[in-house]
């Protein structure tokens, strides 16, 4: 069985005879333990891979992205950061009044992807292939607008914030689109919605203006023979039977900034759960008997002949011992056992 079967049996509950994993790294862990880091990759190797853009024209920006000091995305946002190997923060508003939005410059060097080149990829590869879209919304919006201004003008519901919203939505869409008429196995989109106990808008206004948003792209994927998968950091449980209605396929989620068996019994079968481990606190600062321990609880919440991927991130201040746990206690599981 390839790893692109073996995933889309775990989307389609079909028993696959593993659960699928893929490991997400932010640059720090190749810098800090990269001997490490080789020795996970190559005990685990991803059943999940991201096409590469393949841009004809490459994008507008300056600076290093994951590096210290500014660096300026395609949108214009600037970021700024002081330790390398992490993305930094956006530190100035690039639309401070609506008089700036005439100005803004929408990034289509991103949709100059050469289609054949990433066609080829996916044949080349027995891995599931998600697109690189990682469209994000209320993200970009936040950046561009500032979080302040936003959730002021999320309040205040200014005409201009809804030109910028269609503006956004707009490229995005197109973006899907392209990506769509590849043959990627997914398209993906990413918003943090949670904050650490409850969401960061009130459930009513984002089921208002942006659930329709992910709907859309939800629609363009399954119209098109792809699955949706999503990411979203935070305790999100406000709106998770959203996403289950508007057909999202796999989510990414904080898990243990929720109650892991609480999303089990009303979730499980519904949706696939694309990780993680709790990255906040056992990933850096617990062991590996705890790590496998929640995987334990994760695996009899979630799993029922499918619906959850083995992933973590190794990111700023994770053990490498403690990753290649989550992998393990994975590997370990009798999915037909009685246990789950």
């Amino acid at each position: 069985m390839t790893s692109r079967e073996l995933v889309v049996d775990a989307l389609e509950l079909r028993d696959p005879p593993r659960v699928p994993r893929q490991l997400w790294l932010l640059p720090w862990a190749e810098m800090t333990y990269p001997a490490e880091l080789a020795a996970i990759r190559a005990r685990f190797p991803d059943d999940i891979v991201t096409s590469p853009g393949f841009l004809r024209e490459p994008l507008r920006t300056s600076g290093r992205e994951y590096g210290p000091g500014a660096y300026v995305d395609e949108w214009g946002c600037r970021f700024e950061s002081a330790q390398p190997g992490i993305i930094g923060q956006v530190k100035e508003a690039r639309i401070e009044s609506w008089d700036d939005l005439e100005a803004l410059r929408v990034p289509r060097e991103r949709l100059t992807v050469d289609t054949g080149a990433v066609d080829a990829f996916c044949a080349a590869s027995s891995a599931f292939v998600l697109g690189r879209t990682w469209a994000h919304p209320f993200e970009l919006v936040q950046f561009l607008r500032g979080p302040e201004r936003l959730y002021v003008d999320l309040a205040e519901r200014p005409e201009g914030l809804f030109r910028l919203l269609d503006t956004v939505h707009s490229f995005y869409r197109e973006e899907m689109e392209l990506w769509a008429s590849t043959d990627v196995d997914a398209l993906v989109f990413a918003d943090d919605w949670g904050g650490q106990s409850s969401l960061l808008v009130a459930p009513a206004l984002w089921r208002e203006i942006f659930k329709p948003i992910y709907r859309d792209y939800v629609e363009i994927a399954h119209r098109n023979g792809k699955y949706a998968f999503m990411h979203s950091d935070g305790h999100i449980a406000a709106i998770l039977p959203d996403l289950v209605e508007i057909g999202l396929d796999a989510l990414n989620a904080q898990l243990f900034c929720m109650d892991v068996e609480a999303i089990g019994r009303r979730f499980a079968g519904k949706l696939t759960f694309w990780g993680e481990v709790d990255r906040q606190r056992l990933l850096p600062y617990g062991t590996p008997a705890e790590v496998a321990e929640a995987v334990r609880t994760a695996g009899r919440a979630l799993w029922r002949g499918g619906g959850a991927v083995a992933q973590c991130e190794f990111g700023i201040g994770a053990r490498p011992e403690n990753v290649a746990a989550v992998f393990e206690a994975w590997e370990a599981l009798d999915l037909a056992g009685s246990m789950l």
